[in-house]
């Protein structure tokens, strides 16, 4: 692993866990096994490290939404995959990060909110319409005041101080969100595929 790649990926293990603000250029050249100086050598300052880090971990997210099953290949399987991804990406990571994020580095926070409007309210506008298609969702919902309204709600989640981290676990927090949301606009044929389908997947994981 190049010497870039490596402050990246210790400054994304740190940024997801403790915040950005907390965690200093010591702290990411000690884990990291380089000088501070090496540090500035690659990244000007720590904004564009911040940039940089983002960037990266964004780019990953992609890849792996990527490998979720396709839409068109199963409406309900994407859902119960998302669900697994969900519990995976938010077990570590600290909700206070987004919020650090907006108000401290905006350059960081447009590339978030191109990814938002470039992946996912376009995966969920698909998601929606396929399962409309296949009556899993109920045919009259509006797929654009919907797939808005779930992302807001996805935001919403990462406010530490509507949900306070010290009261809610982010894992849970999510998970119940997201199937409200889903039985709110679920089919009867689609909550028992969704159920169903989860089941199977749990027993497989025992």
């Amino acid at each position: 692993m190049e010497t870039r790649e490596k402050i990246i990926e210790a400054a994304k293990e740190q940024f997801m866990q403790y915040g950005v603000r907390s965690v200093t250029m010591d702290d990411l050249a000690r884990l990291a096994g380089v000088s501070k100086k090496t540090i500035y050598q690659e990244f000007s300052d720590k904004n564009q490290l911040v940039f940089d880090t983002f960037s990266s971990a964004l780019k990953q997210d992609i890849e792996k939404m990527e490998t979720l099953p396709k839409v068109k290949d199963g409406v309900i399987e994407h859902l119960v995959g998302l669900t697994n991804y969900i519990r995976k990406r938010f077990a570590s990571l600290n909700p206070y990060v987004l919020n650090e994020v907006q108000r401290y580095f905006p350059q960081s926070w447009k590339l978030f909110e191109d990814f938002k409007q470039e992946h996912v309210i376009k995966g969920i506008k698909e998601l929606l319409e396929k399962g409309k298609e296949e009556g899993y969702f109920r045919p009259e919902i509006n797929t654009e005041i919907i797939a808005t309204m779930r992302l807001e709600q996805m935001m919403a989640i990462f406010d530490p101080i509507k949900f306070p981290p010290s009261k809610y676990n982010p894992v849970d927090l999510q998970i119940e969100v997201f199937e409200h949301f889903l039985y709110g606009i679920f089919t009867e044929k689609g909550r028992e595929a969704y159920l169903n389908q989860k089941n199977t997947v749990n027993e497989n994981h025992n």
